[in-house]
């Protein structure tokens, strides 16, 4: 599928705060295909239905996709971030179409219910951690700028990392290392950190990481990969995917579309295998059953879209990005192999 970014067209409305630091990454594209198109310019009519933006975020997405729905449409937009929230609100405030929940997607199904919603004609998704989060030094997401060891996306529950770094065995805080960032040197990081006298500062951790790493990628700060895995960690990352994948089944309507946005080999990965796995049909897991008479197809071939060369150029950040694109099956079952 080929998707067309160039002379966009539509009118997007900018608060101060969509335009105060984050670029949304493949923007026409995934608006594009969660409306079913190959490019916003085929567009023939503004769609009507209702559709759900799960990581609002500062709301790039969102906007350019109200552009494009009919006035009867609905758009439900969630995010952790309270600061996402309070950007939200204020669209929905000059948009009755917005409905916005404080909250994981990974809770999707339940909230639409609450709503007495029970199917969806579009879900995207944008993961990870937003350019806002990583500017603000205070959320305790970079290791370039000097804040709390906080990174929570949603600050108003749960433990910060430095919580969990006071309490965390070093054995325990190795493996998570290893799991969420691949870090491939976490026993001895993991060591380094837990010798630390105490866990205020990013860039005291960040120094101890770089400290402590014995092998420099160039062009790559050595606390990249454990900053990311203990970001995952402390917000569920992964788990919350799993989550919202598997409600994607139920909710999404038939020829309805998933557009999901990715950043590193964890996620990519499984919104990759979610989705050959289901538009492949299911196989038991026990390869030594026997093949059932019918499998459940529940998407198309899914697509995958990187970014142009353009958006690279404009933004660095765009380039590890991964947009797959799948839509939602009308045929309940695909017969068995033979």
């Amino acid at each position: 599928m080929s998707y067309n970014i160039s002379q966009p067209k539509d009118n997007l409305t900018q608060t101060p705060e969509a335009s105060l630091a984050h670029q949304a990454v493949l923007l026409r594209e995934t608006v594009a295909a969660v409306l079913g198109l190959k490019s916003l310019e085929k567009q023939q009519a503004k769609a009507s239905g209702i559709y759900v933006d799960a990581t609002f975020g500062r709301g790039g997405h969102s906007r350019l996709l109200l552009n494009h729905l009919a006035p009867d449409a609905q758009l439900l937009v969630f995010d952790k971030d309270p600061e996402a929230i309070e950007v939200a609100n204020k669209l929905a405030a000059t948009d009755s179409r917005v409905t916005v929940i404080h909250d994981s997607f990974a809770t999707l199904q339940a909230r639409l219910a609450e709503l007495g919603i029970d199917k969806v004609s579009g879900l995207m998704a944008d993961l990870g951690v937003s350019s806002p989060q990583l500017d603000d030094g205070s959320r305790g997401f970079s290791f370039m700028r000097d804040g709390a060891v906080d990174m929570r996306m949603d600050t108003t529950r749960g433990q910060p990392v430095s919580a969990w770094l006071e309490a965390v065995d070093a054995d325990t805080l190795a493996d998570v290392l290893y799991e969420f960032g691949e870090e491939r040197h976490s026993r001895r990081i993991a060591r380094a950190i837990k010798a630390m006298g105490s866990y205020e500062s990013t860039l005291e951790l960040a120094e101890v990481i770089k400290t402590a790493h014995p092998n420099w990628q160039k062009g790559k700060h050595p606390a990249t990969q454990s900053f990311q895995a203990m970001r995952i960690f402390i917000n569920n990352e992964l788990g919350d995917v799993d989550a919202f994948l598997e409600q994607s089944i139920e909710v999404l309507a038939p020829e309805g579309w998933l557009a999901v946005i990715s950043f590193h080999s964890l996620e990519d990965r499984r919104i990759k295998q979610f989705l050959q796995r289901h538009s492949k049909g299911q196989y038991p897991e026990d390869q030594n059953l026997p093949m059932p008479p019918d499998r459940p197809r529940y998407f198309s071939k899914p697509k995958r879209i990187g970014p142009s060369k353009a958006e690279i150029a404009d933004n660095p950040r765009s380039r590890s990005a991964w947009l797959r694109v799948a839509q939602r099956s009308t045929e309940a079952f695909l017969p068995a192999a033979t």
